[in-house]
């Protein structure tokens, strides 16, 4: 019994040995050649991001649904509506139309007025952080 107990032994530390070379292969280091037009359009991004004040303002919702419906309502929209700023927004799963960028509720409210003519299914919300 001793014998297979120290076969055993002498086969599993023969094992380790042979695997040890393998664990050691993950310490490679690696390098990452990036392009520098990379950073400036990341550097202009950022700069963009922090111009946008969508939470400070509140927004006619005048449609929700699908990426096509979406688009159309969109264009229908902006060609009747060109005094207005419209984009598409996308919250699982919907894509939504939002329009405008009004300051205070009053003028969101007045605008809301003249939009809920020509889209009936319309909201007056305020985006959240």
């Amino acid at each position: 019994m001793r014998i297979l107990t120290l076969k055993k032994i002498i086969l599993s530390s023969l094992l380790l040995t042979a695997l040890m070379p393998k664990t050691w292969a993950q310490e490679q280091n690696t390098t990452v050649n990036q392009d520098p037009k990379f950073e400036q359009l990341l550097n202009e991004k950022r700069k963009i991001n922090t111009s946008l004040t969508v939470n400070d303002s509140y927004k006619i919702q005048i449609f929700t649904g699908s990426s096509e419906n979406a688009k159309k309502t969109l264009n229908d929209f902006r060609l009747e509506f060109k005094n207005i700023d419209a984009t598409i927004v996308f919250n699982t799963p919907n894509y939504k139309v939002w329009a405008g960028s009004f300051k205070t509720r009053i003028e969101a409210e007045r605008n809301l007025a003249i939009i809920k003519d020509r889209y009936k299914n319309v909201l007056l919300i305020k985006p959240n952080k």
